[in-house]
């Protein structure tokens, strides 16, 4: 997928996901197409512009100076971070395969990464708030609240649920990623020594 069809399929995804969610379920796709084509690309947002935004634009640490991490560390944590977090999408499309029959769904490795991946577009979209002083925090409540709402659209198309299944099957998910997010926050603050509010 070149750059303008990924621009387009994000449009799509946060303008009227409603109608896209058919089209997505309905592409033929495997697990490295999906990645190559969409999530590695999309998920590079908010690692770049959180490079940017602590090695070269620089952050207030507690309302005092301006403070630049050196561009090795940066770049070195902008890529962990971008790492776990393709990482994290996989482990959260094999949990929602697994989920899948308790909600009356069908089990489906592509169709949940489909699932996981796209509707995590609202959260990585809102990566490019880490540009905008004081603003992130805001931006990535909205995107990650938007993300669940992806989901809710999605779980009849790709996991072939039934509508009344959807809210329950959501629920436990948003737990879930919840869950799968602090761990990869964790796991970066381990690996990087950059504790995550540093950012915002």
């Amino acid at each position: 997928m070149d750059l303008n069809k990924v621009i387009q399929r994000a449009r799509s995804l946060l303008v009227s996901p409603r109608t896209e969610w058919p089209v997505i379920a309905a592409e033929p796709a495997t697990v490295a197409d999906l990645y190559r084509d969409y999530i590695m690309i999309v998920a590079a947002i908010p690692a770049v512009c959180e490079f940017v935004k602590v090695s070269v634009l620089g952050y207030a640490w507690h309302g005092f100076r301006v403070y630049r991490r050196g561009i090795g560390a940066g770049l070195a944590t902008a890529i962990v971070e971008y790492a776990v977090s393709l990482l994290g999408v996989y482990v959260l499309a094999v949990i929602i395969e697994s989920l899948a029959p308790n909600f009356a769904g069908q089990p489906n490795r592509v169709q949940a990464l489909k699932l996981a991946g796209y509707s995590y577009t609202a959260s990585w979209v809102a990566g490019f708030a880490l540009l905008l002083p004081g603003l992130y925090v805001l931006f990535a409540l909205a995107g990650a609240i938007y993300s669940v709402f992806l989901v809710y659209l999605g779980l009849p198309s790709t996991m072939k649920v039934m509508p009344e299944q959807a809210g329950g099957y959501t629920a436990v998910i948003a737990i879930i990623a919840l869950v799968v997010g602090w761990i990869i926050a964790l796991i970066t603050g381990s690996i990087t020594g950059v504790p995550l509010s540093e950012t915002w």
